[in-house]
């Protein structure tokens, strides 16, 4: 992609921070006209709600924030008054030489970011320039390089048999500096691997350390919750997340399940312990036993959102009995005076059966081909029977019967012809090939009514079958 203007070129919308990607109808020399989605599109990003409103001060913020590949983020100074909004390419301060990084924020929203990062103003680098041609192409072109140098990293570290992973590499603006991320679990000795490093890469080498968690924010991807992950969108502080957390949620600890992608437990754990504490406080202990006429009952299971607990005899737990959380102080506060309470099975009380109606039919898979079922099948039973009526009997009223012509009985066949010798000759002689009803000549048709007293009359409707003959007998048996 050729650069024709850097006004006009990137807003930094890709979450890689590359500069070949553009708005296009949508950006202008005043940044991106739609902010929630183009420049609210970096990692870690915040959203300017006063991006649309006028500075009432005369004296506005110098400084802006700077965004450089993944979620590296900084602050600098705009000592020369230039012109810049979310998006701008600029040139900053760097040591040594000078970095290449997007524009995220503007106005009076990054004094209250430098506060919250506790960044002091004194420490801001300042800003040299807008990017121009020569700095878009030399930061390009180190860009280019990274996925084939981390490659090459790694190798190096493996061959020197060190235990570390090397996550991500990023190149200055100006390729006079090559930083990279890496992860271990223990401490490790790279002054070897900095002097293959910088005989390989001819360049300034500077290493760091990360967590697994700011790994995963720098790699990006979905979450088991579908949505993309939090560390890599907007979760800035990392508090430490142990297994109390899901017990406290009633959750069963498995790894595979409350584990992220980095390999640790999963951050969302932390959002409801607030909520599930502040319900648990008007539990009883977990811990607490009953003293009953049958014996010892022990907790085994408490619900937060239905505010029940479950206990069961420690002799046979086979058998669960849950009371509200009403009750149970109850009968702790009877335990407490010394008085032993009733059996479990005889404090439980039957619940009444609730009898639910799905009005929306949600649950039902049948629920779109069950309307008018009833109607097609009366319908279409009404046009099979008038298709099946002749012509003649239409004018019929529905509720009287058709006459239809009795059913004439076959001859048997069992019965055996007078003469077997007849039938013996006969049947040597060849068949007379059998003509269609509508195909005989009058004169069989005049026989044919002569020999009806005799015969029984054909029905042109009824199926034909192939005359079986019995078996012939031998007179001399």
């Amino acid at each position: 992609m050729q650069i024709i203007n850097n006004r006009n070129m990137s807003c930094g919308c890709k979450t890689s921070g590359d500069s070949a990607h553009s708005c296009g109808p949508k950006k202008t020399a005043n940044g991106c006209e739609n902010v929630n989605t183009c420049g609210n599109s970096y990692k870690l990003s915040v959203f300017d709600w006063l991006s649309n409103i006028n500075n009432p001060a005369p004296n506005r913020c110098d400084f802006v924030e700077v965004r450089f590949k993944n979620d590296r983020k900084s602050f600098y100074k705009n000592v020369n008054n230039i012109p810049l909004h979310i998006g701008s390419v600029i040139t900053v301060e760097s040591s040594p030489g000078h970095d290449v990084g997007v524009v995220s924020l503007t106005g009076e929203l990054v004094k209250i970011q430098m506060k919250k990062k506790k960044f002091s103003e004194e420490l801001a680098l300042k800003i040299y320039r807008q990017a121009n041609q020569k700095d878009l192409e030399v930061w390009q072109e180190a860009r280019k390089k990274e996925d084939g140098v981390k490659l090459e990293a790694r190798k190096i570290a493996q061959r020197l048999g060190l235990e570390m992973k090397v996550t991500d590499v990023e190149y200055q603006g100006d390729s006079s500096k090559i930083t990279f991320y890496y992860t271990a679990e223990n401490r490790v000795d790279f002054r070897q691997l900095i002097k293959d490093y910088a005989g390989a890469f001819r360049t300034k080498i500077d290493m760091k350390q990360i967590g697994f968690r700011q790994e995963a924010a720098k790699v990006g991807g979905i979450g088991s919750c579908g949505r993309e992950l939090c560390c890599s969108t907007w979760l800035t502080d990392f508090r430490s997340v142990n297994t109390n957390v899901a017990r406290y949620q009633q959750l069963s600890i498995n790894p595979q399940k409350l584990a992220g992608q980095c390999g640790k437990l999963k951050c969302c754990l932390n959002y409801e312990l607030d909520s599930y504490l502040d319900a648990l406080s008007h539990f009883p202990s977990s811990s607490t036993t009953l003293e009953t006429e049958k014996g010892k009952a022990f907790c085994i299971k408490i619900d937060v959102f239905k505010k029940k607990m479950w206990f069961a005899y420690v002799d046979s737990s086979i058998a669960w009995y849950d009371f509200d959380i009403d009750l149970v102080k109850k009968l702790i506060s009877k335990n407490k005076r010394g008085e032993r309470i009733l059996p479990l099975e005889d404090l439980k009380q039957p619940e009444p059966s609730a009898h639910t109606i799905d009005l929306i039919q949600e649950n039902n898979v049948d629920r779109f081909e069950k309307k008018n079922r009833n109607n097609n099948r009366n319908r279409n039973n009404n046009q099979n029977k008038q298709n099946s009526n002749p012509q003649g009997q239409q004018g019929q009223p529905q509720g009287q019967k058709r006459n239809r012509p009795e059913r004439q009985d076959r001859p048997d066949r069992s019965e055996k012809p007078e003469n077997p010798n007849a039938n013996a000759q006969s049947g040597n002689q060849p068949r007379p090939q059998k003509q269609h009803p509508q195909q005989k000549p009058q004169a069989e048709k005049a026989e044919g009514n002569a020999d009806a007293g005799n015969k029984p009359q054909n029905n042109p409707n009824k199926k034909k079958f192939k005359k079986k003959y019995p078996p012939k007998k031998d007179n001399n048996a």
